[in-house]
């Protein structure tokens, strides 16, 4: 065989390898992606049974703690999602705040589970995907 296509098998061998490696990666990203919704689009449609994250406002007067488990209301200011965390909350999470809750919607009650929940850093944030979310619904304006 001549160098030549000693090269040309080589390249093609080399991008075969990348390819698979490209349809590995992407497939097994594909099964592990959490999609982000806000109260807003839960309410348009059957509730996803896969790992989602919900993002909103937490309700004002809508905590409620008993022990370790703590129960909320998470908004969108056009609607909302009731909410049970069991475990301990960040220090940043209150009240009127951004929060984002990972977890799966419990089909007998229609309420979210959470098992993480990621709150804002300062009085000024608000995550990208909870503020996306809430221009949408018209309940922020750009300049917020």
């Amino acid at each position: 065989m001549k160098a030549k296509h000693q090269r040309l098998w080589l390249v093609v061998g080399a991008l075969g390898a990348l390819g698979g490696a490209g349809v590995l990666a992407f497939s097994t990203l594909g099964e592990k992606a959490t999609y982000f919704y806000a109260p807003s689009d839960l309410a348009k449609g059957p509730a996803p049974t896969d790992n989602i994250r919900l993002g909103g406002m937490v309700e004002e007067g809508s905590l409620q703690r008993n022990g370790a488990t703590v129960q909320f209301v998470v908004t969108d200011m056009a609607k909302t999602v009731p909410v049970t965390y069991t475990g301990i909350l960040p220090d940043l999470f209150r009240e009127g705040q951004g929060v984002i809750a990972e977890g799966k919607i419990d089909p007998a009650t229609g309420r979210f589970v959470a098992d993480t929940i990621l709150a804002k850093h300062d009085e000024n944030y608000m995550p990208p995907e909870v503020a996306g979310a809430m221009k949408k619904t018209g309940t922020v304006t750009a300049g917020d």
